[in-house]
């Protein structure tokens, strides 16, 4: 990931609306969810929701997908794995050791 990229995203995910939807939709896995269950479970308005949804799909953290007239969101796994390298490529500086990645148990990092 590019650090325009990476700061991109980590501006998308810096508004409580937006980083509420995204774990939303990380918790949702693949099947994503609809705009309005969305805009339910937050209690944000559809107009607000959406140009939250917005921000999230510019970012490139969400895939959108119309279904009639209902979209439904999903997170991009791979940009957020993509994120989640970027901030963590200097982790024990640059130690190949396995126990050293920030997501073994035992990483000092």
């Amino acid at each position: 990931m590019e650090t325009k990229n990476a700061i991109a995203a980590l501006t998308a995910l810096g508004h409580a609306t937006r980083l509420a939807a995204f774990r939303l939709l990380v918790e949702a896995g693949p099947a994503g969810r609809m705009a309005g269950d969305i805009g339910t479970a937050l209690q944000v308005p559809p107009a607000t929701l959406s140009f939250h949804l917005k921000e999230l799909l510019q970012a490139g953290l969400v895939e959108s997908e119309s279904q009639g007239r209902n979209v439904c969101y999903r997170a991009n796994f791979s940009a957020m794995t993509g994120l989640i390298e970027y901030l963590t490529h200097n982790c024990c500086a640059g130690s190949p050791d396995p126990a050293c990645s920030p997501t073994s148990p035992d990483c000092a990092c």
